[in-house]
Order: structure tokens, then sequence, then C-alpha cells
């Protein structure tokens, strides 16, 4: 490995992380979803004025999902060898300015390729955030951070839809890409007075291209990690599934209206907040891998509940109640699934972030527009059963390391653990 030689002694300086700098990293979190969420009231709207299919309007999604995954591709190594800051502000300037190509967009085969490069920029601050989270935490502060990063995306996850249906009583689809250009502004400011370089010259990766090659090879070599990708990416598939195709089930298949959608999003979104913070606390105190188990079987439990729901033909509540539990199923495994894969690695932990956040959003990308091949609530289903069984195997792979592995794990930089 061509590594600097500090990258490998432990960090014995203490950093204080300051309230303002840990706000501002979790407000990077909102990238993802709410570049998703709000809009999804008007979907519907979107797909009639620009005369497109409902499938060909789901590829607004599917788009946006990939350029999140292959932005965090490109920014998770850049961020290891040139630090966090510089990356970020590139990657947000570039946010804003897309957000209202987006909204003038006069075809939806224009808007979907805005949508993925609004995508490619977006990832920047996905990974940063979970990569400068690394940077600064470790052992049980880490698990509250990725906790808290959790609880901020299902926060991002009830605003965006809620914001979104009220907009929509206002203005059209495009005035919602409007007010995104306007939340990348904001965040682009505060990055600006308040995010400082979390990874120092002399911890920062050297070696080109080619150790960039070296370390993912490493990375897909660790089982565990491999383990941990795979079930957030399977995972994932299932709640983009839903984000693609609960709006179509609900408005179209069940009658509500955008903002009564909105609400029944909120509800999901609340419980993704309140298993994610109790995820958190739960793999710190009892076990990483155990935790991560539960979360996985509520996900299958929730998803058999919407394919039940499919054969039977239940009413709402039984929507609703299975999209419950499956979404905070999801919010249970993030938190100890993102530990497990980037503990190991605080020496590359934007390379390994960037490993996660492409099984998230190439994974979701993959399956959102397989929900709008049918109608009614089976497509749904079947499409979140199938991944929640896939993650389900994948777990088989997060056995504990081979005693050869965690020896060289400890003997990686680990940054001093601060309470966040």
């Amino acid at each position: 490995m061509t590594t600097t030689a500090s990258a490998s002694r432990p960090v014995t300086d203490e950093r204080a992380v300051g309230r303002a700098l840990a706000v501002v990293l979790s407000l990077l979190t909102v990238f993802g979803p709410i570049s998703m969420d709000l809009y999804l009231p008007v979907l519907p709207a979107l797909t009639t004025e620009l005369r497109s299919a409902t499938s060909t309007a789901q590829l607004t999604i599917t788009a946006c999902l990939l350029g999140l995954a292959a932005g965090q591709l490109v920014a998770g190594p850049l961020s290891d060898r040139f630090g966090r800051r510089r990356p970020l502000l590139i990657g947000v300037v570039a946010y804003v300015a897309v957000s209202l190509l987006c909204a003038v967009s006069p075809t939806a085969e224009t808007l979907i390729a805005a949508r993925f490069v609004q995508g490619l920029a977006g990832g920047v601050g996905v990974v940063i955030a979970q990569a400068a989270g690394r940077d600064l935490y470790s052992g049980g502060a880490l698990l509250r951070y990725y906790g808290r990063l959790t609880v901020l995306g299902g926060l991002a996850a009830i605003v965006g839809p809620v914001i979104g249906g009220q907009l929509a009583q206002v203005t059209d689809w495009r005035g919602i890409f409007v007010f995104l250009a306007a939340v990348g502004a904001v965040i682009l400011t505060a990055c600006l007075l308040v995010f400082r370089e979390t990874l120092p010259a002399d911890r920062r990766v050297t070696g080109g291209l080619a150790q960039t090659g070296r370390d993912m090879r490493r990375l897909l070599s660790d089982r565990v990690f491999l383990g941990a990708v795979l079930v957030t990416g399977f995972l994932n598939a299932a709640l983009f599934a839903y984000l693609s195709g609960a709006t179509f089930v609900l408005q179209d298949h069940y009658g509500l209206s955008p903002q009564g959608y909105s609400y029944a999003f909120g509800l999901n979104s609340a419980g993704f907040m309140v298993f994610g913070f109790l995820a958190g606390r739960t793999s710190e105190r009892w076990s990483e891998r155990g935790t991560l188990l539960v979360g996985i079987a509520m996900v299958v439990a929730g998803a058999g509940g919407l394919l039940a729901t499919a054969i039977g033909d239940l009413p709402l509540p039984a929507v609703i109640v299975s999209l419950l539990v499956m979404v905070s199923g999801l919010a249970v495994t993030t938190p100890p699934a993102t530990s497990l894969a980037l503990a190991g690695y605080p020496d590359i932990a934007g390379t390994a972030s960037s490993f996660l956040g492409v099984a998230r959003f190439a994974f979701g990308g993959l399956s959102a527009p397989l929900v709008g091949l049918g109608t009614g609530v089976l497509p749904l289903a079947l499409v979140t059963v199938a991944a929640a069984v896939l993650g389900a195997l994948a777990y088989g792979l997060t056995a504990r390391r081979p005693v050869a592995t965690a020896a060289a794990d400890r003997a990686t930089a680990e940054p001093v653990q601060v309470s966040p």
C-alpha cells in the first residue's frame, strides 16, 4: 500500500467536534432524501404534463438514484486523496445549478438526463458526510453518529413529501425543483461558513488510480464488508421500490390525494426516524449483527405483508402497516450495516463509503422502474419481497472477520472517540 506513513499509526491529538460542524454533516445527508422525496407527490402530474408513460416518469427517479451512486463512487476515493472539503464544495455548487436545469426541462428525456447529473452532484455530500464522520468518531460515538444520520434521513423523508404536497397547491413540479435549488444554496452557505477539513494532509491516500484500485480490491476481499454492502443494497432496493411505487399505489389504487399521500408517507418516515435512533443505541449496547438481523426480519415481514395485501386485496390500513414495518426495519439495519462496513477502514473511509452509496442507490435505481411494469399493489409487493429475501441471504456473509484480518484492522489508524 502506498499511503502516507502516519495513516498506520493512531491519532493521539484531541479534536473536538463542534455542534455547528455536527449539524452541517447531518444536513449533508438530506441530499438524497430531499432530491428523491420532495417531488414524489407531483410525479403523476409531471407524467401528465410531459405526456410520458408512468414507467418513463419513474426513470427520473432511477436516473437520480444511478447518479447518486456514480457520484459517490467518484467522490469517495477523491476525498481520500484530496480531502473532504474541496470535493464537497464543488458538488454542492453543481447541485444548485443542475436543480435549476431540472426546473426548465422541456421533455421527460431532458429531465431524466438532468436528474442523473443532479444525482452525481448530490452523491458528493452523501458520501462525505459518512466519511467525515469516520474521520471524527469511533466506537460507540461512531454508531451514534450513524444512528443520527439515519434519523436525519428519515426527517428529510418526512419533510420532503409533506412540503412537496403543500407546494403542489401553489406551484407545479418545476417550482419544486427551484425549491430544491434553494435548499442546495442553504447547504452551500452552511458548508462555506462551518465545514473545515476533517482529513489532515498527513492522513490522505497517495498513489493515484493504481492505489485506488488496490484499495477497492482490499475492500471487496473482506466478506464482512461485502456482506454489509450487499445487505445495504438489497434492502434499499426494497426502500426505493416503495419510494417509486407507493405514490401510484396510494393515489391511483387507493384514491388518496397528494396531501393524503404526503401524510401517509410521513407516518412511515416517522417510523424510520424512531427505529433508526433506537438502532444506533441498540447496536452500541447489544450487538451490531444482532440488531442487523432484527432489522432484516422486520423488512421481510413488511414485504410479506404487502404480498398478502396484494393477494387478498386487503384495504388501505394493511398497506400502511406493512410499509411501516418494512421501512422501520430498514432503518434498524442502517447504523449497524454502515458501522460493520466502515469500522475497519479509517484510512480509506471515503472509498469504503462510496461502495455503500453505490449499493444503496444503484440497487434502488434498478428496482424503482420494475414497480411501474404493472398496476396495483402486486408489482410493489413482488419487488420488495425479492429484495428482502436477497438481503437476508447476504447477511450470511457478515460472519466475524478472520483473526488475521481483524488484527490488521486494529493496526490501522483510529480517530479519538468523541461524543457526537
